[in-house]
């Protein structure tokens, strides 16, 4: 490798990829100056995860990107058996870079005998090998203190909020979808010198939710949906038909991961959404790159500036926007 990094104590940088984003990783890669390094990651036929590391990675600096987006499982397996093939091929730090972290929204007992699947998925990344993590807007900041070795967590709020500003829409209110993010979207309308708004939401005993009224000032004016999670698109949808019953002259929605499952791309093409941003923690499905309504944002430069001070053992928190 050239010479863009300082020396450190953990040797070499080296960038891996699971499968379940490459390429994301590639961009990373591009934006480093590096190559995304030499592995062949497999499948037997009864869908076991075979793996090997094509280069000598002893002594190393090695960040494996992998979102555990759909299949979640598979990808969490991946990254569980590369950490191993890592730690046992004598790598100096092994860095799991999540840009989404699977399972988040299981982040405390709220129910009667139900699994912390997000301290869990914590707890095997640790027994592992895996010496510290990069992250992206996890569904609740709280689950940083469900890991015993560091964690980086980055916001994707910079990248979001510079393509909002160069949209400059008169009248520009954030709303939240629910009371649980308004302090997020709070975050964005000051940046942005937005208006806030809230909607009031009640979810039914099956998950579905049902918009119920919408807090602030909302009649003639851009409305900018904001969460960090899309996945259903239930919850958007509702929200952006609410704001527009009441007086919204266009409904734009935003989320940093666009999970989009099931018929998500359906939901929003026949909604009042006039615009879906999205980042790409997470590849998008053939139905949403297809369609006209969702921009996607690259995140690569944020992570690759992570990388770069996390090799070179400088300050991260420039990036904590």
């Amino acid at each position: 490798m050239g010479d863009p990094f300082m020396a450190t104590g953990f040797g070499e940088l080296k960038v891996f990829s699971g499968s379940a984003h490459q390429e994301l990783t590639r961009e990373i890669a591009a934006f480093l100056g590096v190559q995304v390094g030499q592995a062949r990651l497999r499948r037997f036929p009864d869908s076991e995860v075979s793996f090997q590391i094509d280069e000598n990675i002893r002594g190393t600096d090695v960040f494996i990107v992998q979102p555990t987006c759909n299949p979640v499982d598979q990808h969490i397996m991946e990254m569980l058996i590369m950490i191993d093939a890592f730690k046992r091929s004598s790598a100096a730090r092994i860095t799991a870079v999540l840009p989404y972290f699977g399972y988040a929204r299981q982040d405390r007992k709220d129910k009667p005998r139900v699994p912390i699947s997000a301290k869990l998925v914590a707890n095997v990344l640790s027994a592992a090998g895996t010496n510290r993590v990069l992250t992206m807007d996890l569904h609740k900041a709280q689950i940083q203190g469900f890991f015993d070795i560091p964690v980086d967590h980055l916001f994707a709020a910079p990248v979001i909020i510079d393509y909002l500003a160069r949209m400059s829409h008169p009248q520009l209110t954030m709303v939240s979808p629910d009371a649980g993010g308004a302090e997020r979207a709070r975050a964005y309308a000051k940046r942005l010198d937005a208006e806030l708004a809230v909607i009031d939401k009640r979810r039914t005993d099956d998950g579905t939710a049902e918009v119920m009224n919408v807090i602030g000032d909302v009649e003639g004016r851009t409305c900018i949906l904001q969460d960090d999670i899309i996945d259903t698109a239930g919850t958007i949808t509702k929200g952006a038909s609410a704001l527009k019953a009441n007086g919204a002259s266009r409904v734009i929605a935003c989320a940093v991961h666009g999970v989009l499952s099931g018929a998500a791309i359906e939901r929003i093409e026949k909604s009042p959404i006039d615009k879906l941003i999205v980042t790409n923690t997470i590849p998008l499905s053939p139905a949403g790159r297809e369609s006209n309504k969702v921009v996607v944002l690259s995140v690569a430069r944020l992570l690759g500036q992570a990388i770069k001070s996390i090799h070179e053992e400088t300050s991260v928190s420039s990036l904590f926007v």
